[in-house]
């Protein structure tokens, strides 16, 4: 069994810095080859991926210039990758929306992964492809949408990428991007109220710079609000393992939330405000909790009663590359068969026709 994984053009895999969908792409495709499945990747040319990797576009190209261009650069990718695909895969697997209008013009079964919020425009464009296996990321994501082939699967990291510490430091951590729908000023209050010091990485992206500016940095000093910026996987895992506990105070209904597992494979419990696929994600009471207000993250933090190796095994048990794996292998081996089911009833059907066997 060969597979396509189809990467947006912009962004390398695995991302050097912050890159969601591009590292579940690294993951799945050095997870699926592990396991004796032949896969190519169709990223840029800065892809690193420890697989087969095609590229038209050289460089990465992040944050982008422009959307209209950046855009049909999207499409340009996406096409040039499928076209090349569908000659030797049996199954492409998008995460990129441009690429599904090339499911028109072959046979080879398709797969994408919803990685974005919901959006009814989206949302209406998905349903002019009912033959594509669509996989949601979460429950609370597949709930809102209607495509007639889906099914939930979770993401998952790397294990032995988040080394587990028992033992934590006094202060707390936000990792993401510095955004309102994230809720950095959140945290900031939350530690202030709580007199606990806070870690804020992350990226300031030029639509939010407004926000930074106002809302973010007059509160930074160095000392006890520190901002240190984006963080690559070393970073990220002393800011996470040592911290206390990691602020997920979210204003928006998340689709996932990486960092969330991320956080508790280190052994940190998440304190999060209740959004979208939040529920899923944290065991409430176990891995972290989860809180309908700022007064609920506050109370949380001043009585933590999480015990880091449960929620270590919490994270470890349920997201990790290998559960993820094994589940997108079993939806690609469930497609084979029921291709291979069509094939030989088509096959059948010729063969009873009056005169096929003269």
């Amino acid at each position: 069994m060969r597979i396509a994984l189809i990467a947006p053009p912009f962004i390398s895999i695995p991302p050097k810095l912050y890159g969601g969908t591009e590292l579940f792409i690294g993951h799945l495709a050095e997870g699926l080859k592990s396991n004796g499945v032949d896969v190519v990747v169709y990223a840029n040319g800065d892809s690193t991926v420890n697989v087969e990797v095609r590229w038209l576009y050289s460089k990465s190209q992040w944050p982008l210039d422009g959307d209209v261009f950046s855009n049909m650069k999207d499409i340009n990718h996406a096409a040039w990758a499928i076209a090349d695909a569908i000659q030797d895969c049996d199954i492409v697997h998008l995460n990129n929306a441009p690429g599904l209008c090339a499911s028109r013009f072959t046979e080879v079964p398709f797969v994408y992964t919803v990685h974005h919020p919901h959006e009814q425009g989206l949302s209406g464009f998905y349903s002019y492809y009912p033959h594509v296996r669509y996989v949601t990321i979460s429950d609370f994501q597949r709930s809102l949408e209607s495509m007639p082939r889906m099914r939930t699967i979770h993401h998952g990291v790397r294990i032995e990428d988040y080394p587990f510490r028992e033992k934590k430091q006094p202060y707390l951590s936000f990792i993401g991007r510095l955004a309102p729908v994230k809720g950095p000023h959140i945290a900031i209050q939350v530690a202030k109220k709580t007199g606990i010091p806070l870690k804020i990485a992350g990226e300031v992206q030029p639509l939010f710079k407004a926000y930074y500016e106002t809302e973010i940095k007059p509160h930074l000093d160095g000392s006890f609000i520190e901002y240190i910026g984006e963080a690559d996987l070393t970073t990220k895992n002393e800011l996470l393992g040592n911290s206390m506990a990691m602020l997920f105070p979210i204003q928006w209904n998340e689709p996932f939330g990486l960092v969330m597992i991320e956080a508790m494979t280190c052994g940190t419990p998440v304190i999060a405000l209740r959004g979208g696929s939040v529920p899923e994600v944290v065991r409430d009471g176990v891995s972290g909790y989860v809180c309908d207000n700022v007064e609920q993250m506050e109370e949380r933090v001043r009585n933590l009663e999480t015990i880091p190796s449960v929620i270590h095994n919490h994270a470890k048990e349920n997201f990790s590359v290998d559960v993820m794996v094994r589940r997108y292998i079993k939806l690609y081996e469930a497609i084979q068969a029921e291709r291979q089911s069509l094939e030989l009833t088509a096959k059948d059907v010729v063969l009873a026709e009056p005169g096929a066997a003269a």
